[in-house]
């Protein structure tokens, strides 16, 4: 992987140099104060965003320009994945000095900009943020922080500084593999259609060349925008099983939407995994009480907030100096569990 690591903070002098104008008139610009024509001030503007440059709002006399936060950026609350991973980072920070701070990007890019330049501006001790997709302005904010920085989730890719996550891809190939081991031929998928939710994607992209390497086609796939639910489970798969009646597997990209899934098969008498099989993603407990157990597989979530808040907690003394992270790509491995729902091969 090649690394792109932190180098020292920038400062009012950079963004001076960058844009062609004195130090007073950048703070000016960047405070929002004083008369600076509109030309001016979309030069300095274009210079701090390109460069990465985020204000500092600690006060001058802190000697270590360094608070004892730790910034989590996630996508969601509402997804069930995401509890887990706070509840991972939080127990590993404790007794380390260091906090959590949460920000929610709602899985908008630009959102994300704006939460990471707000939570930079308080020079946290480190951040640990989901995925590996950012803007050019996000990136350049944390190539640019001199903080250890720790991308989550994914390893499907090339990160700024430390990577900790799961290959989403290879897990997509590994549950093609099982399915198509156990007998079954004739699958549809059922999933996000969030165009930023790329883990999801990965694992379809993972999936299809798992089929294709055994010559088996995805025949049939319905796809659903917002937060998943049991409900939308239900309703997905009833719609993609009137469209293509032969179908004998569904993966579905999590599991509240398999769980729904497996409800309106036992409602309506259809028998898992004789008639069809079924699968999710996550490991999650809700699945747990249900008569069948659905076949899934675990995405480490504790483990990765946990070993991302440890390497945040090893390297936060290292903050504001060159190459103040650990520069290092963990993968973890998923566990498959084939439950009640997917045949033994």
């Amino acid at each position: 992987m090649t690394t792109l690591r932190p180098r020292r903070p920038l400062t009012l002098r950079d963004v001076s140099e960058a844009s062609g104008v004195s130090e007073m008139t950048v703070s000016r610009v960047l405070r929002n104060r004083g008369d600076v024509s509109a030309a001016t001030r979309e030069k300095v503007l274009t210079a701090a965003k390109t460069l990465g440059y985020v204000p500092n709002k600690i006060a001058g006399g802190l000697a270590s320009q360094r608070v004892n936060l730790v910034a989590v950026v996630i996508p969601s609350l509402s997804n069930l994945v995401f509890p887990d991973v706070l509840g991972g980072i939080s127990a590993e920070l404790d007794d380390t000095g260091l906090q959590p701070v949460i920000g929610v990007t709602n899985y908008s890019p630009a959102r994300e900009e704006m939460v990471l330049y707000d939570m930079l501006s308080w020079r946290p001790s480190g951040v640990i943020l989901a995925g590996l997709e950012h803007s050019a302005a996000a990136r350049a904010m944390l190539t640019s922080s001199g903080i250890p920085v720790v991308e989550i989730m994914d390893t499907d890719g090339d990160g700024i500084d430390t990577i900790v996550g799961i290959s989403h891809k290879r897990a997509g190939r590994e549950m093609a593999r099982r399915i198509v081991a156990a007998g079954y031929r004739r699958i549809g998928f059922v999933g996000t259609h969030m165009p930023e939710d790329h883990r999801a994607r990965k694992r379809l992209v993972g999936f299809e060349e798992g089929l294709a390497a055994a010559g088996v086609p995805l025949e049939a796939r319905e796809y659903y925008q917002g937060g998943s639910s049991l409900l939308k489970g239900r309703e997905l798969t009833e719609r993609i099983l009137t469209r293509a009646p032969n179908l004998d597997f569904l993966y579905y990209s999590n599991d509240m939407i398999g769980a729904g899934g497996l409800l309106h098969c036992m409602t309506h008498g259809i028998a898992v995994p004789g008639r069809i099989g079924l699968a999710g993603f996550n490991g999650m407990e809700i699945v747990d009480g249900f008569p069948l157990r659905l076949a899934t597989m675990d995405s480490c979530r504790l483990e990765i907030g946990r070993e991302a808040a440890r390497i945040i907690a090893e390297h936060a003394d290292a903050a504001g100096t060159p190459g103040a992270g650990a520069g290092e790509r963990i993968e973890l491995q998923p566990t498959l569990s084939l439950g009640d729902t997917l045949r033994r091969g």
